[in-house]
């Protein structure tokens, strides 16, 4: 398997959700790898002057039609989470020190993140709610908060954020193929089509 794709992502991010659902599958039909990059999007999103397209307020209402019509398609669960935007930064520390630490659970703990958030629904801003959430998923959350105060866990987050921004990402998901870059869960077919 010579072929990758690696998926520079964020939680907080509902499209990055939605191309989280269909990656793994796409995937393994063209026998590539998933190469999992967490990054900060707010991170992203300064240093390129970016911002959410929820901020427009004429496109925000459409995106999350939009949303919907996608997690259709992909037949998906999807919610719009009431709480967002969500402020991920220790969440991706977490979801960062999971796959230094424990690369062997990384894929159910980012699972049981993404549908916490767009599945459920969940306030991921309350610490009491994110305790809840890692508990029914089998987490420890005093193990996972201490790993976001771990120098080493938050130092490689910000250097992946800042390959990221490097590289030319301006929001997420942002896929790679080789060198090319892909943003948008609405731009999988090429992703495809480069794995191809």
């Amino acid at each position: 398997m010579s072929k990758s794709v690696e998926f520079f992502f964020d939680l907080g991010s509902p499209t990055t959700y939605l191309a989280y659902t269909q990656l793994p599958a796409l995937c393994a039909q063209t026998d590539s790898e998933l190469i999992y990059r967490p990054m900060l999007l707010g991170g992203v999103f300064k240093a390129t002057g970016n911002a959410s397209p929820v901020t427009v307020p004429a496109k925000g209402p459409y995106l999350f039609k939009d949303l919907n019509r996608f997690a259709i398609r992909y037949g998906v669960e999807f919610k719009l989470n009431p709480y967002f935007p969500i402020n991920t930064l220790l969440l991706m520390r977490a979801v960062t020190g999971m796959q230094l630490r424990h690369p062997d659970r990384f894929e159910a703990f980012i699972d049981c993140l993404f549908r916490a958030l767009w599945v459920d629904a969940r306030n991921l801003n309350d610490p009491a709610t994110v305790a809840a959430t890692l508990n029914e998923g089998g987490f420890d959350p005093e193990y996972v908060l201490a790993l976001t105060t771990d120098q080493h866990v938050k130092d490689h987050l910000k250097d992946a954020t800042d390959e990221a921004i490097r590289r030319g990402v301006f929001g997420a998901p942002s896929m790679f193929v080789g060198n090319e870059l892909f943003f948008g869960q609405d731009r999988l077919d090429f992703v495809r089509e480069a794995l191809a």
